[in-house]
Order: C-alpha cells, then structure tokens, then sequence
C-alpha cells in the first residue's frame, strides 16, 4: 500500500511539473517570437519603448519563475523523501517535547525550511531582477526590518493559532476538524478588522486623500454609486517598489487604499477609472463570494484530513512511524498542490469573470471607457506586464484578462451605453 500511495502521488507531482514547465516553457517560445512588437489593438498606446522593456521583464521574470520552479519542485521532493520530516519529529521527541509543545515545534520548524531555502531567490528576484528593471526601491535595511517585522507577527499570531487548534484537536474528538473550522473562520474575520488597524500600519504610511479634484471627484463617484467607504487613503507604495494598484480593505464600510505611485501616474479621469472598477468588485459581492468559495474549500480540506487521520499507510508512505495531527497537517500541506493544481485555470477563469464584471460597472458609473482603457493601458506599461503572454498560460495562470482582451471588451460595454 505504501507503494502504491507514493506512486500515485508522484505521478501527479510530475504531471503538475510537466504542465507547469510546458506552460512556462510556450509562454516565453510566444513572448520571443513576437519580440517587442505591439500588438494591433495597443498600436497608438503602447509605445516601442515600453514594449520593448516589457518583453525584456517579461522574458526574465520567466526564466526566474522557470528556475525557482524547479527549485521549489526539488525542495518538496526533498522533504518528503530523504527523511527529513520524521528526523525533525523525532528530535524533538529526543528533547522532550509532546503533545502541543511537539506539534507546535513540527511546523514553526517546517515553515521555517522552506523560508531559509527560498532566501536566495527572494534577495534575487528583489534586489537584482526587480532592481534591473527599475521597480525595486526597497534598501536592505527596510528589507531586514520588514522581514524581522514579519517573523515577528507569525510568532504573535500564529504559535498562539497552532496551540488553539492542538487543544481543539485534543479535546473536541472526532468533531476537531468542524471546531477547528469554525475557529480558522473567526480568525479570518478577526484578521479582515486587523490587518488595516494594525498590521499594515507597521510596514506602510496610510494619510487621507489631500482635498482637491482628485478627492471631490472620487467622493462624488462613490456617492453616487451609493459606496459608504470609512476612508479615501494613500499608501506610499513607492518606499518599496514602483509598481501601481489600489484595493479595500474590509467587509461592510471599506477602506479604499489607492498607491502614491497610482494617484501619481494617472489623470483624475484615470483614477477615477480605476477607483469605479474597484467599486463594481464591491457592488458585485466579488470578495464576499470569493471567501464562502474559500471557507466551503477550508471546511472540504478538514474534513479530508480528518479521514487521513486515520489512515496509517499514508504517514508510513513518507517515513512516520505513526499517525500524527502534526504530520498529517505537514504532508497535506506539501503533497496537496499536486493535486490542487489542476483546479487552477477554473479558479483563474472565475477571477477573470468577476474582472469583465468590475470593468463594467466602472464604465457604466465613470461613464467614462476611454478613461479606463488609458489607466489600463498606463498599469500595464507601468507594471511592464507581459503583451504577448500565451493563451494557454493565460488562460491557467492569470487572474485578469489580457490587456487586449480587456480594451476590447471595454470598448463593447462602451458601446452598449451609448445611445
């Protein structure tokens, strides 16, 4: 059985490499072969040196990822075969630790692996890929600070989180897995209230919208959407990195958090624009479908690993001599996306639908389409995002539509409000 268990498993760990691989491998053959051509419907607003510079960015973002994928392949393959895993859980049963003490330790240990082995590509893709292309203006003191920052708050929040969820295992039975649930779920609301109160503020600066034209034409907009939002704020972005976004933050009266590097980049049409497309994401309930789907997965994902629970085989397949809520928890977390995987291009096509949606609603309330295929076309060389990405890529990997699947579609909805 136990053969039979890791061999069913590496077939779809290397089918998910395959697919990733062949995928990442098409995409870059595609990118090359257009070169830095801009494609017929961006001719006018994407000029040669920006199409030039996003198909260097492009190439080399996908030679990184192609690397770090093999990497993090051989990483998993590592820990979960050369006995690595057993050999921490029994070292700490040689130091004394059980029960909560024992399963804490497994996984602050676990987590703390990978992160170390990741280091060299995190400094790479930070302070040199991301550096080259002029998007990194992070100093390797705010780097070391925003990393102890980080370590910090998972020791605060999460040793606390794996103690809680040990004493539900321990104490609630055979019903731990539904317990658990309901408290993985309170601390995720509890997080939604958080992290703009507390932890965003520890590694950005968040100040009001100054007033003026930008500010009056964003509150009419939101008024007349009918969008209570509890602040209009500016994040300085640009401390870290020269890339562009705005989001919410919150459930019932959001935060609408727009970068420095956005407000000073776009026209206030443009923002505007943006800001509306980031309101249909709200009126549409978008994030709130998107957390029943993630809590209804959460629920699926306890439910399944209270079955393998009980499954002595599984544990004795990658070299535990028993059955452990600590060990199930550690192979659920580095054999399942061997197996989630192929549910990603129906993730991504679900995203992209609420994308079509969002930028619907901001040209049917911003009245103003060719204001937002400008802010698109303006993130996009500002991002340097891919023009030529391959339709099989994109259709697994990506969460938007393509640009030029975006500026066609806006130019439908436009002329659908037209009279």
């Amino acid at each position: 059985m136990t053969a039979l268990i890791v061999t069913l498993y590496l077939a779809f760990f290397l089918a998910q490499l395959a697919v990733e691989t062949g995928l990442a491998v098409a995409n870059l053959r595609h990118v090359a072969r257009a070169g830095d051509a801009v494609p017929a419907l961006l001719l006018g607003h994407v000029d040669n040196e920006t199409a030039r510079r996003s198909h260097a960015y492009t190439l080399a973002r996908g030679r990184y990822g192609l690397v770090h994928g093999f990497y993090a392949a051989a990483l998993i393959l590592l820990l979960l075969f050369s006995g690595a895993l057993p050999a921490i859980d029994a070292a700490l049963a040689r130091h004394g630790l059980s029960g909560a003490h024992r399963f804490v330790g497994f996984l602050v240990a676990l987590s703390a692996v990978p992160s170390l082995a990741n280091l060299p590509f995190s400094l790479y893709g930070t302070f040199v890929l991301e550096h080259r292309f002029g998007f990194n203006r992070t100093t390797a003191r705010l780097w070391l600070k925003d990393s102890v920052k980080g370590i910090a708050l998972s020791a605060v929040i999460g040793v606390p989180l794996l103690y809680a969820a040990y004493g539900l295992f321990a104490l609630t039975g055979h019903a731990w897995w539904l317990w658990l649930f309901a408290l993985l779920t309170a601390v995720q609301v509890f997080m939604v209230w958080l992290y703009p109160l507390v932890i965003a503020p520890l590694f950005n600066k968040f100040a009001p919208l100054p007033d003026g034209e930008l500010r009056a034409r964003l509150e009419a907009m939101a008024r007349a959407a009918g969008f209570r939002a509890r602040g209009l704020l500016v994040m300085d972005a640009s401390r870290r990195s020269g890339h562009s976004n705005a989001y919410f933050t919150g459930f019932f009266r959001p935060r609408i958090i727009l970068f420095d590097t956005l407000v000073q980049q776009m026209s206030v049409d443009e923002t505007a624009a943006v800001l509306a497309h980031e309101i249909g994401h709200y009126q549409a309930r978008h994030v709130h479908k998107r957390l029943v789907v993630g809590l209804a997965v959460q629920l699926a994902s306890l439910w399944l690993l209270s079955l393998l629970m009980r499954w002595p085989p599984l544990f004795a397949a990658f070299g535990f001599a028993a059955p452990s809520f600590h060990a199930a928890l550690a192979l659920v977390s580095l054999c399942g996306g061997a197996f989630t995987f192929f549910f990603a291009p129906l993730e991504s096509y679900l995203s992209r639908r609420h994308e079509y949606e969002a930028d619907r609603y901001s040209v049917a309330i911003a009245g103003a389409p060719v204001a937002l295929r400008s802010a698109l076309v303006k993130l996009n060389g500002q991002n340097l995002s891919n023009l030529h990405p391959h339709p099989w890529y994109s259709a697994w990997h990506y969460s938007h539509p393509t640009l030029v699947e975006r500026l066609a579609a806006i130019e439908r909805a436009g002329a659908a409000t037209r009279p």
